[in-house]
């Protein structure tokens, strides 16, 4: 082999070395038409495009989205670090000791349990009237009388009231189960901040 054809070896080597290096994308214009080349054309580059990169085809659209998911879901966690932190802060802050927990927690529950209490009396009083209803119509189908518009009304507004009544109980029931949970796990949290065990004792930590 001859310099000269040496060297043009050598350039051809050293020019294959460099596209191997090189990145390789992929694009669509606007006809439909697939094109390659080392950079894309301005007017294409928001569209969705791929990169050839050694054999490998790396979507750039979906590399965006998951570094863009990837960096929400930082957030999300910083964020409930940071409320975590200050909730922490707050019981130490709020409370000297278990019982404090405690009696927030009475004073808390001492609403929900007035509602629920004065909701329980009315339904008694609500199911009571239905009952009293459905007793007259029951007389009047056995008599074979005709049941009247009005007590029809009566009945199915009773119902309703009837209804309307026990959801409220079930509402503020899961509410004070509630109010239960949260006091009873920031007891714990107070517990672990303060290297308690369940008995209010020192762990020694």
């Amino acid at each position: 082999m001859n310099k000269s054809s040496l060297l043009a070896v050598t350039a051809l080597c050293v020019a294959f070395s460099l596209n191997a290096e090189a990145k390789l994308y992929k694009w669509v214009d606007k006809d439909g038409t697939t094109h390659y080349g080392e950079t894309i054309p301005p007017e294409y580059a928001d569209r969705d495009t791929k990169e050839l990169d050694h054999g490998r085809v790396t979507d750039r659209s979906e590399t965006f989205d998951d570094k863009l998911k990837s960096n929400k879901q930082e957030t999300v966690n910083d964020k409930a670090a940071i409320e975590a932190s200050r909730h922490d802060q707050a019981l130490l802050n709020s409370y000297s000791n278990e019982k404090e927990i405690d009696l927030a927690r009475d004073r808390n529950l001492l609403q929900v349990e007035a509602r629920l209490n004065s909701y329980t009396t009315m339904l008694k009083s609500a199911q009571s009237t239905l009952d009293g209803l459905h007793q007259e119509a029951d007389s009047r189908t056995k008599k074979g009388w005709k049941i009247p518009q009005s007590l029809t009304d009566d009945l199915t507004a009773a119902e309703a009231r009837v209804a309307d009544l026990q959801k409220n109980i079930d509402v503020n029931q899961k509410e004070m189960d509630a109010v239960k949970a949260r006091y009873e796990a920031d007891k714990q949290r107070y517990r672990e901040l303060k290297g308690l065990s369940a008995g209010g004792t020192s762990t020694g930590k």
